[in-house]
This record gives C-alpha cells, sequence and structure tokens, in this order.
C-alpha cells in the first residue's frame, strides 16, 4: 500500500512556512496602528453664548442673554504668512474697519490662540474615546534552545507559535466628569481666543487712530511751513523795494528753514509707525497702508455705576477667571468619585498557542489551535487610602481644595480691579468731554489772533515775533485739541474692552 501526504502542496517546504511566520507577526505588529490611524468626521459642535449668566460673580448684576457668543474658528493654513511681494508705490486706503477685518485675518498673533481653540474643540468632539477599551494584539515565535519532551505527548517540537488578544476597560463614575472637563477647557478655549482677537482689534484701532493723529500733526506743520514761506517772500520783496531792513529778510528766512527738519522727523516718525501698523495687520513688508478717516469723536455722558453693574460679566478676563472656577470645580468632583467609588473592570482575552511544528505542520489546521487561559472576566475594585485623609490621595483632595479657594480670592480681587479700571476711564472720558469745549473755543481765538496779527505785519503795524509767536500759540491750540479728541476716542476704545462691549458701541470717532 502506498503512503499519500495529504498536507498541502507548498507547506512542506521550510522557506514558504519561514514567510508565512514573518507575515503574520508583520501583520499583528502593524493591525493596531491600521486600525486607528484613519481620523474620524468630527463634527463642529455648536457653540454655546458664554456672555450670559444667570447670576453674575459675587452679586454683580445679570448679563442679559443672547448679547454675544464665539465660534471656533478652522485650522488656520500653512499660507496665512503670504510671500513678500516688491514694494508698490500706491498706497492701500482703508478704513478702520477694514483694518479690523484684514488684521482677524492676517495677524499671526492669533495663530497661537486659534490652533489651541481648534485642539480643545477636537478634544471635546472626542471625548466619548474615554469609554473605549484598551485592545492589545501580539504574536510569538519562539524555538527552544534544547530539546523538551512530555511524559504524554512524547518529543515537544523546539519552535513554538502562539497569539494573544486582550481587551480591558475601567468603568468610574469619574470618567462622566473628564468628559464635563474637556468641554468646561473647550469654553476656556474660546474665551482666551475671543480675549486675543478682542485685545487685536482695540490695538489695531488705536494704532489707526495715531496714524491720523500724525497725519494731522504734519498737515499742521505744512501749514505753518508754507506761511513762514509766505512771510519770508514778502519780507524778501519788501527788501527789495527798500521798504524793510536786511535784518527782518533773514530773520525771517532763518525762521522758514528751522520749520524744515522738524517736518522732515515727523515724516520718519510716521513712516516707522505705518510699517508697524501693517505689520501689526500681518501684510507683507513695504506695504504702504493709507487710513482714510477723520478723529471726529461723539462726546457722550456716560453713567460709571450703570457700566459697572451691567459690565462686569461681560469682561472676558472675568468669564476665564469663572470658567477656571468651575473646572476646580468638575476637578474635585472627579476626583471624588474616583476616591470614593469602586473601579468596574471588564476584560476579555484570548491567548491560542499552535501545537505542533510550525514548519512542518499545517498552520491552518484548527485542531492543532488550542486555548490556554483566554477568559472574560468582570472585576469590581477600590482602593482605601482615598478614604483617609492624611494619605497622598486625600491631600490631594485637599490642595484641589485650596486652589479653589485661592481662585475665588483672585477672582473677588479681579472684579475689584476692573471696578476700579471702569470707574477710572469713565473720569478719564468725562474730563475730555468737557475739556473738548474750552480747547475748541481756545482755539478759535488763537486762529482770530493770528489772522489779525498776519494783516498787521502786511500793513506793518506788527514785526515778524508778533506773527510768529501768534503762529505758535495757534499750532498749539490745534494740537491740543486734536489730542484730546484722539485722547478720548482712545479711552472709550479701553473703556468698550473693559466692559466687554462691541467696538463702537459706545460712540467712538464718526
Amino acid at each position: 500500500m502506498v503512503y499519500v501526504e495529504r498536507r498541502r502542496p507548498g507547506w512542506n517546504v521550510r522557506g514558504a512556512r519561514a514567510l508565512a511566520a514573518v507575515s503574520l507577526l508583520v501583520f499583528l505588529a502593524s493591525g493596531g496602528y491600521a486600525l486607528g490611524s484613519k481620523d474620524g468626521e468630527i463634527r463642529d459642535p455648536s457653540s454655546r453664548d458664554l456672555g450670559a449668566f444667570s447670576q453674575g460673580p459675587y452679586g454683580t448684576a445679570p448679563e442679559p442673554s443672547g448679547t454675544w457668543s464665539l465660534a471656533v474658528p478652522t485650522t488656520p493654513k500653512p499660507e496665512v504668512q503670504p510671500a513678500e511681494p516688491s514694494v508698490t508705490g500706491t498706497p492701500r486706503k482703508m478704513t478702520v474697519e477694514e483694518a479690523v477685518a484684514v488684521a482677524r485675518d492676517g495677524n499671526l498673533g492669533l495663530v497661537s490662540p486659534r490652533i489651541a481653540a481648534e485642539g480643545k474643540r477636537r478634544a471635546d468632539a472626542l471625548a466619548w474615546n474615554n469609554f473605549l477599551p484598551t485592545v492589545d494584539v501580539s504574536g510569538t515565535l519562539g524555538r527552544w534552545n534544547v530539546d523538551q519532551s512530555s511524559m504524554i505527548l512524547g518529543p515537544v517540537p523546539r519552535w513554538s507559535l502562539s497569539a494573544s488578544f486582550s481587551a480591558q476597560l475601567m468603568l468610574n463614575l469619574a470618567l462622566f466628569e473628564g468628559v464635563k472637563s474637556l468641554r468646561a477647557d473647550y469654553e476656556a478655549g474660546l474665551i482666551s481666543y475671543a480675549q486675543a482677537e478682542a485685545r487685536l482689534e482695540r490695538d489695531v484701532r488705536k494704532s489707526f487712530y495715531n496714524l491720523l493723529l500724525l497725519e494731522e500733526n504734519m498737515k499742521l506743520m505744512e501749514e505753518q511751513i508754507e506761511a513762514a514761506r509766505r512771510r519770508y517772500e514778502q519780507a524778501r520783496a519788501n527788501y527789495r523795494a527798500g521798504t524793510a531792513p536786511e535784518l527782518s529778510m533773514l530773520q525771517a528766512q532763518v525762521a522758514y528753514e528751522n520749520l524744515k527738519p522738524a517736518l522732515q522727523e515727523m515724516r520718519i516718525g510716521y513712516q516707522a509707525a505705518r510699517d508697524a501698523f501693517a505689520m501689526t495687520l500681518g501684510l507683507p513688508r513695504g506695504t504702504e497702508v493709507q487710513p482714510a478717516g477723520k478723529i471726529e469723536p461723539a462726546y457722550a455722558k456716560l453713567d460709571a455705576d450703570a457700566m459697572i453693574a451691567s459690565g462686569l460679566s461681560s469682561r472676558l478676563d472675568i468669564q476665564s477667571l469663572v470658567k477656571s472656577l468651575e473646572s476646580l470645580q468638575i476637578a474635585e468632583t472627579g476626583l471624588k468619585y474616583r476616591l470614593w467609588t469602586p473601579n468596574l473592570i471588564l476584560g476579555w482575552n484570548l491567548d491560542p498557542a499552535f501545537s505542533g511544528d510550525p514548519w512542518a505542520d499545517d498552520l491552518f489546521d484548527g485542531d492543532r489551535w488550542s486555548q490556554r487561559s483566554g477568559m472574560f472576566r468582570a472585576t469590581l475594585s477600590m482602593r482605601l487610602n482615598g478614604l483617609l485623609p492624611f494619605t497622598q490621595d486625600g491631600q490631594q483632595l485637599a490642595e484641589l481644595r485650596d486652589q479653589r479657594e485661592s481662585l475665588r480670592a483672585n477672582l473677588a480681587q479681579a472684579l475689584r480691579g476692573a471696578e476700579m479700571e471702569i470707574d477710572g476711564l469713565v473720569r478719564r472720558l468725562e474730563k475730555s468731554r468737557t475739556s473738548h469745549t474750552a480747547l475748541e473755543l481756545n482755539a478759535g481765538l488763537a486762529e482770530r489772533a493770528y489772522r489779525l496779527s498776519e494783516e498787521a505785519y502786511r500793513a506793518g503795524a506788527a514785526d515778524l515775533l508778533d506773527v510768529q509767536n501768534a503762529e505758535l500759540e495757534l499750532r498749539k491750540a490745534r494740537l491740543e485739541l486734536l489730542k484730546e479728541d484722539y485722547t478720548y476716542v482712545t479711552a472709550l476704545l479701553d473703556l468698550e474692552y473693559a466692559v466687554g462691549a462691541r467696538f463702537g458701541s459706545l460712540g467712538g470717532s464718526k
């Protein structure tokens, strides 16, 4: 009788079996990474109204709901910073609102808080992954250093092949508090981004009005130089006609020439301020920005008490502290659950082993694979150290309580500081409002005095020094009036930022 070997063709070749074993190990090693490498679709959750409080912190007035809300921006693209183009000769004109819109899109200072907010949004959207089990897979191909034997089975093959699969999930009430913590962290990220954006908008508006102030100052200087040139031309004509001495002509010429370096210095400062403004907007180097508008504030009477009562809960720094206090409360509750409640541990593992020679026997023969200690288990455990307050676990809870009380003190201090800041800004604005009328009247009188002195100089009834003094007083009066308008506009921006109001809602420049 002829014996026919019924093994699958090719499996008695040692090289083919080695290749199959190596392929199995590679598959088992890379399987976990391949299963978890694809990102799931993340839906952008709806933004919550962070400006609404049913009751303001420490008894402040409640904030009306629906005043404003925040939304997480998209992840910044790599092309945020464009290539620097060649310098063009035409300036780019823009209003203050257009400048703010450009800064929101191009300012690099918003990139970091935007990325941080996006990361926290992603963590909040994937909060459910705290309830995923830990899964491990492995495969082992081994060879005994010496021959093994069993009293029942006889000689044991030197080569062995085994696999392992295990899954474990630990459940505790603290996991649900962890989900709340991710949501609070996400909302804190939104507040941080809103702070950076509001701070940027305030600085852009201030820089914009500062450019307008420099422009007006240069115009006043140019007018003064033009008036000095006319006086010099008149003095020279009078000298040539023999009606004025040479000294008068030389004095007028010196006064005219002395003003030119001051104007050049102003132009250099204005160009530096304009370059800095373009960099704040995120524009390429060499971009000429021309502000379009005027400093014409709409003066209004403000009530400090009403703003303190209604504006404290809208301040972003106060909201940030309140959100931090909420996060600490969530962390304390989660720690209590972790220390004072049991853990439910669910586990399941498989550990099949091949009972044969992996190089000579059929790897796909199910009868040769045997289970050794695989099982499903459910374990209820609890650590008792957390029940004792003098242990390290118990001290963690005491430290969290101390942090919470310290943060409450910081919140109370921040509220008092905010009240002082708002009150000081309102007083500053009121002083500017009352000073504006007097300065406007003073500028009108200085202009009339200058016109009269100039007419007297042409008629020969006044000397050059009288005209120069009148002109200097006129320029000072106009400059003081312009500076007062600028002071009011910038202080109003600071007040709107201090009370968390929308910029332009309290007045500002026309």
